[in-house]
């Protein structure tokens, strides 16, 4: 409860905690509106494709000219300012750089970047957690072999979540489920970039005027997102992911206590111990009050009379049985919050999330009858969407992973709705992702072998 005070520290040290990063989209803008006032955080360095978009992010979020016009990496480690490049192997080479994060939002570059991060003895903190869904144990075996810290983003809906899932079981509860929010309805499962500012509630004017991404934003609606970052939560928190899919139960906040229970005690769970996504959309697609849509939760269980009576005593929102309780954070803040990671590495070395075993995976679904020689293009586009398996169902059927289905081309047809496997698909197995990838799935095999 003392980083704020300890970063103020390093800073009347003059030994700040020193983070590149890598893509300057959306998150990173975010990051750098508050970093710009976070005493105790340099940014040393700040890597992206188009070097001029990311100084006008810079502008954008009120940053002084000067503070990120150093004409090299090392002008910037001595004076304290900022350089924007494009070279993001000199910067995770960098001596005075202690921390990168990764904010590209491509994750097949985000393997390469991270596993080069490692190699050159940097902290990582991932703000690409398309990476994490498909890869992310094997990022915290790179790390500790590295003997560096391998971190998922605080701001982002999975930290924030396994953060409460940690709350719980410090307290001593037993776990229950965990999740996020969203808006869903299951048409939304065909939304194209398109299609997307209409089912947000944003015109085009809006989109552009905050420079959102249209394919990233169908992500989150078509349930891509939603499905990634469940995956991540459940390898963070050792929960399970649904034989089927993500469910989306709708209700409120005071509502989830019910849901998130065992279907045979009237809730929505296969069995204790799960994720879920809780919808705020009723199923004529009004709108429920009180929702979780922007947040995350936990819902847990008092599992003897004594801690039952204390939920009744202090008048505790539970399931009709009085048994299950939930705790959520109803906002999320995305980059407005990254330098609470940074902080909690730089400063006591400890990840804020990071994923230990396999036990979620995001495979890609067909949003249409897909025909031999068409290209994927990743989740978000107009080719496939996300849908969460059980890691062990995912590697047993030899289902493709979302975060692979970019740029590949399909060697045969697959059926609308229908999960596209290794053998649909011409790939390249020579990048970082795909051999990091097979090495995460040996992780489902010696489980099941042992």
């Amino acid at each position: 409860m003392n980083l704020a005070t300890l970063l103020s520290h390093r800073e009347a040290e003059g030994r700040p905690v020193r983070v590149g990063m890598i893509g300057a989209g959306k998150f990173g803008t975010m990051f750098l509106a508050q970093a710009e006032r976070q005493r105790g955080v340099h940014i040393v360095g700040v890597c992206d494709l188009n070097p001029a978009a990311a100084r006008s992010n810079f502008d954008l979020v009120g940053w002084d000219a000067a503070r990120y016009a150093a004409a090299s990496l090392d002008n910037a480690a001595r004076n304290g300012t900022t350089h924007v490049g494009d070279d993001w192997q000199a910067l995770v080479a960098h001596p005075a750089v202690e921390i990168i994060i990764e904010c590209t939002g491509n994750p097949m570059a985000a393997v390469t970047h991270i596993l080069t991060a490692f190699r050159e003895g940097k902290h990582v903190i991932n703000v690409t957690v398309e990476a994490d869904a498909f890869v992310g144990p094997g990022f915290g075996v790179k790390a500790r072999e590295a003997g560096v810290v391998y971190s998922m983003a605080y701001g982002d809906q999975p930290a924030l979540a396994a953060d409460l899932v940690d709350w719980a079981r410090a307290c001593g509860f037993s776990v229950v489920a965990a999740g996020r929010g969203h808006k869903w309805m299951p048409h939304y499962r065909q939304s194209t970039p398109d299609t997307v500012w209409d089912h947000w509630g944003l015109t085009q004017e809006q989109a552009e005027r905050g420079r959102l991404n249209p394919k990233m934003f169908n992500a989150f609606l078509d349930g891509s997102k939603p499905a990634i970052e469940s995956a991540a939560i459940a390898n963070v928190c050792g929960l399970d992911a649904p034989s089927e899919g993500l469910v989306f139960p709708p209700g409120s906040i005071d509502d989830i206590p019910t849901l998130a229970r065992p279907r045979d005690e009237g809730g929505v769970l296969e069995r204790k111990g799960m994720v879920e996504v809780i919808s705020c959309l009723r199923e004529d697609g009004t709108q429920i009050p009180f929702d979780i849509r922007k947040g995350v939760w936990v819902c847990f269980e008092a599992d003897t009379e004594y801690l039952r009576n204390c939920f009744e005593e202090y008048k505790v929102v539970t399931d009709p049985s009085g048994r299950y309780m939930c705790e959520s954070r109803r906002w999320h803040l995305i980059g407005l919050e990254l330098t609470y990671s940074v902080a909690s590495i730089g400063i006591r070395g400890e990840p804020t999330g990071v994923a230990s075993e396999f036990r979620g995976d995001v495979v890609a679904i067909a949003k249409r009858a897909l025909k031999a020689g068409e290209v994927l293009d990743g989740e978000g586009g107009y080719t496939v969407s996300g849908g969460l398996r059980p890691a062990s169902t995912s590697v047993a059927q030899g289902y493709l992973p979302l975060g692979l289905a970019h740029n590949v081309t399909l060697r045969s047809d697959v059926a609308e709705g229908a999960p596209v496997t290794w053998d649909d698909v011409e790939i390249d197995e020579t990048t970082d992702a795909y051999r990091l990838r097979k090495e995460v799935e040996s992780l489902v095999t010696r489980a099941d072998a042992a």
